[in-house]
């Protein structure tokens, strides 16, 4: 399919903001993902961080920028927290757990979304919350499929290994057991974009005493059902 608008320089910006929904990119990364020339990427990322389109997070690398989340309050409406609200809700009740989403945004990972459980020990990670990139099952989902080079580097300080990773790719799920939080398991899927690019994270969390050593076997497949559901309803709203 063709997807030119015929004005250049617009599908051109819409490359490189296609090349961030996957996370942060550098300079060499964006050339690489998009095609682009490096002048002509450059170009647009810096004029695209004039208007808050693009921002760069500690390590300089693009990231999107907040103008993007602004405009879609403005507009009533976040196309993946409206597809994914009511199925958070399904998957706490499934579960019994409380159930997140979380988007990565610079070098931490940010619940957008929330169904709490009602009632009982539960794990409450508020809508806002910044949580770090080295521990925690929804970590371990949003690197885990990332470049090498870019997956490498967030593994510095991580509680959990590159082996763990390729574990997680091959199954498509994680679990984490008292890594972000001591007495906490939870259990994340990866929910992908059009493109197919991995966008956010689905997660349940709660007590260990419910959740056992070994979360994934109680909660892997309603979560990694959950997180499909999402990614085909972002497929199916991108036709």
């Amino acid at each position: 399919m063709d997807n030119s608008s015929g004005v250049g320089v617009l599908d051109k910006a819409v490359l490189v903001l296609n090349a961030l929904e996957a996370g942060p990119a550098s300079l060499a990364q964006l050339v690489q993902t998009t095609g682009l020339a490096r002048p002509t990427a450059h170009r647009l990322a810096v004029a695209l961080e004039h208007h808050r389109l693009v921002h760069r997070d500690t390590q300089g690398r693009f990231i999107l920028g907040p103008r993007l989340a602004e405009l879609a309050v403005a507009a009533g409406e976040d196309r993946l927290l409206a597809i994914a609200q009511p199925i958070l809700a399904h998957l706490r009740d499934l579960t019994g757990e409380s159930a997140s989403l979380f988007r990565r945004q610079g070098d931490v990972r940010v619940c957008v979304a929330a169904a709490e459980r009602t009632s009982g020990l539960r794990d409450t990670i508020p809508v806002g919350a910044a949580l770090p990139m080295t521990a925690g099952s929804a970590a371990q989902i949003l690197l885990a499929w990332e470049e090498p080079d870019r997956l490498h580097r967030g593994l510095r300080g991580a509680k959990f290994e590159a082996t763990t990773l390729a574990s997680v790719r091959r199954r498509g799920w994680a679990q984490s057991v008292g890594e972000r939080e001591q007495g906490v398991g939870s259990v994340s899927a990866p929910i992908r974009g059009a493109a197919g690019r991995v966008i956010a994270a689905v997660s349940v969390s709660g007590p260990l005493e419910r959740l056992s050593r070994s979360p994934g076997r109680l909660h892997a497949a309603p979560v990694a059902a959950a997180a499909e559901k999402i990614s085909e309803g972002m497929r199916r709203t991108a036709s």
